[in-house]
C-alpha cells in the first residue's frame, strides 16, 4: 500500500467528472487498498477517486469509532433520498482546515459495487448518508465550498492558494 497525494481546492482537476469503473480487478484492489491508507493517514472519513486524481467512480468511506469498518463503493448511485435534510457542519481532505454547514438528505437509498465484485444496497442515515452524498459529489467534480456563498467561496479559495504559496516556498 501506498499513500497518494491529494488534491487541494482550487485545483481544477477536482471539477472533472469521473468515469464508471470497468472491471473489479487488481488495479481497482491496489487503488483501494492505497485511498484507504491516505483516507487514514489523513483522518479523513472519505475519499473519492477524484481527489487523488483518478477520475473513476469509486469511494471509499469508514465513519466507525474504531477505524476498521471501511466500505468501497464502485459505481455508486443514489436511487432515493428523504426529504428531511439535516445541516451539517462538513470538511473536506481537498480542503483542509475549513469547514462550514450543508444541509443534506438525512437518510438515502445506495447501490454500488463492492470491491469483492457484488452490487449491493446500501440504507444510510445520518453521518453515513452525509458522507456518501459528499463523497459522490466529488464523482461529479463538486466540492463542498460550492454550496457556500461566494463570498465564502472566494475567501476559501485565496486562503487555498496562498497556503500552497507559502508550502512551495
Amino acid at each position: 500500500m501506498a499513500l497518494i497525494p491529494i488534491l487541494l481546492y482550487p485545483d481544477p482537476r477536482l471539477h472533472k467528472v469521473a468515469k464508471p469503473v470497468q472491471t473489479v480487478d487488481s488495479r481497482i484492489h491496489k487503488l483501494v487498498d492505497d485511498m484507504l491508507e491516505t483516507m487514514y493517514e489523513a483522518n479523513g472519513i472519505g475519499l473519492a477517486a477524484s481527489q487523488v486524481d483518478v477520475h473513476e467512480r469509486l469511494i471509499v468511506i469508514d465513519v466507525s469509532q474504531e477505524r476498521d469498518q471501511p466500505l468501497v463503493l464502485i459505481n455508486p448511485e443514489i436511487v432515493w433520498s428523504s426529504e428531511d435534510k439535516l445541516l451539517n457542519e462538513e470538511g473536506c481532505l481537498s480542503v483542509p482546515g475549513i469547514y462550514d454547514g450543508v444541509e443534506r438528505a438525512k437518510s438515502i437509498k445506495a447501490t454500488a459495487t463492492d470491491r469483492s465484485g457484488e452490487r449491493r444496497n446500501i440504507d444510510a442515515e445520518g453521518l453515513l448518508a452525509v458522507c456518501i452524498q459528499h463523497e459522490m459529489d466529488h464523482l461529479l467534480g463538486k466540492v463542498f465550498v460550492q454550496y457556500l456563498s461566494p463570498l465564502k467561496r472566494n475567501r476559501i479559495k485565496t486562503k487555498m492558494l496562498k497556503l500552497a504559496r507559502e508550502e512551495s516556498r
